[in-house]
C-alpha cells in the first residue's frame, strides 16, 4: 500500500517537473521520477501476490494511482504541446468509462479483474509517456517516435476498453 501511496504522491512531482519554467533541462529528472513511479506499480503488484496481501481497497487504490499518474502526465504533456489532446481524450475517456463500468458491475456484487489487455495498456502507456517526456530525436516517417508511441497507446487503450465492454455487457443492468 505504501508503494501505491508513493505513486500517487509522485504524480504532482512529475507534473511540476514537466510544467516548470526550465522543463527542458528537467526532462531527464522528470523521466526518472516517472519511471520510478511506474516501477512501483509493478513492484506493488508482485509483492502483494507474493505475500498474499491483496484486498479490494488495495486493488482500487492501485488502479486509481495508475490512472492519476497517466492522466496527470498526459495533461502536463498536452499543456506543453508534447502530446495530442486527442490521445489524452482517448486515454482519459477510457479510464472514466471503465471506472464507471466497474462501479455499475460492483453494484451486482461482481469485481472486474484486470485483463491481459488492461495490463498491456498500462505497460504501453508507461513506455509511451516515458518517450514523450524524453522525446528522443527519432522520426519514423512523418511523426516522431514518441508521437507514434502515444498513438499506439491510444489504440491499445481503445482495444482494452472494447475488451472490458464486451466481457461485461451482460452484467450492466438496463433500464426498463
Amino acid at each position: 500500500m505504501q508503494l501505491t501511496v508513493a505513486r500517487i504522491a509522485l504524480t504532482p512531482v512529475v507534473m511540476a517537473l514537466l510544467l516548470a519554467e526550465d522543463a527542458e533541462a528537467l526532462r531527464g529528472l522528470a523521466a526518472g521520477v516517472f519511471v520510478a513511479s511506474a516501477v512501483t506499480d509493478w513492484l506493488d503488484g508482485r509483492l502483494a501476490r507474493r505475500w498474499q496481501v491483496t484486498s479490494t481497497l488495495g486493488g482500487f487504490l492501485d488502479t486509481t494511482a495508475d490512472k492519476l499518474l497517466v492522466t496527470g502526465v498526459l495533461v502536463a504533456l498536452v499543456a506543453e504541446a508534447h502530446a495530442s489532446p486527442w490521445v489524452a481524450v482517448i486515454i482519459i475517456g477510457r479510464e472514466l468509462l471503465i471506472l464507471g463500468l466497474r462501479a455499475v458491475v460492483a453494484v451486482s456484487g461482481l469485481l472486474i479483474a484486470p485483463s491481459w489487455w488492461g495490463k498491456a495498456k498500462t505497460t504501453v502507456q508507461f513506455v509511451a509517456l516515458v518517450l514523450a517526456i524524453v522525446r528522443p530525436a527519432v522520426d519514423l516517417g512523418p511523426l516522431a517516435l514518441h508521437t507514434w508511441a502515444l498513438w499506439a497507446a491510444a489504440a491499445i487503450t481503445l482495444i482494452s476498453a472494447l475488451d472490458y465492454l464486451i466481457k461485461f455487457r451482460n452484467q450492466v443492468p438496463t433500464a426498463g
